[in-house]
Formats: structure tokens, sequence, C-alpha cells
């Protein structure tokens, strides 16, 4: 029988804890850190499909960065290309939702939530 190297167990009982964690606030509204606002559902949905909303929450960026910042997202990390009237509308939501105007209003919230559940590898 082929035994599993240690770091391949830590590996999976890392995997087990996340698989096991229960879902939190922020996976149960998507919508949780997008103002309101015209297209506000489109964006808040497409975005928070692969980061959280946290992390669009923080950025306060003028409409040409957003703009720079989907053109990035889409060279580097394979995001769905947002063309035409739709990127118009991911601009005019992001850029008067989260742009630099706004950012006095708004304090920048924590990237990570507190844990759902105590930590099973933390020492007691």
């Amino acid at each position: 029988m082929r035994r599993i190297p240690i770091r391949g167990r830590v590996l999976l009982m890392l995997a087990g804890a996340v698989l096991a964690a229960p879902v939190g606030a922020e996976e149960d509204d998507p919508l949780r850190h997008f103002p309101e606002g015209p297209n506000r559902e489109l964006v808040a949905h497409f975005c928070s499909a692969c980061h959280s909303g946290r992390i669009v929450a923080n950025q306060r960026m003028n409409r040409q960065r957003w703009d720079e910042a989907l053109s990035w997202m889409t060279e580097r990390h394979g995001m769905p290309p947002l063309e035409g009237e739709y990127r118009e509308m991911f601009l005019d939501y992001l850029a008067q939702a989260f742009g630099e105007e706004t950012a006095q209003q708004h304090r920048r919230l924590p990237f990570a939530a507190p844990p759902a559940r105590r930590n099973p590898f933390a020492a007691n």
C-alpha cells in the first residue's frame, strides 16, 4: 500500500476543513457589500463568482482605473471579457459605487471575515 506524504495529508485535512466550514453571510448574500444603484445585481453576481464583495468594496478607483482593472482580470485571471454596453454598465456602477469620491464616506472592510468556527489546527 502506498503512503501519502505528510504534505499531502495536511492538504487533504485543510481541504476537508474548508469544505466542512459553514456557509457565512458573504456566500448567502452576494449583494451585501454592493450599495444600491443601477446594475447592482449584475455587477455583484458577476464579481462574487470569483472573489468576495469585500475586495471590490475596498477598491476606490476612478472609472479609468476600474477599466484597467477589468482588462487586467481578463488578461491575467481569465475573467470573461466585458465588452460594449455591458462593460459600460459595469464601469458606470463601479465608478459610482466604489469611486475615489466615495472613499471618505466608507470605512475599509477587512478582506477576511472572522472564522466561522474554531480552527481545528490551533493549539488549545
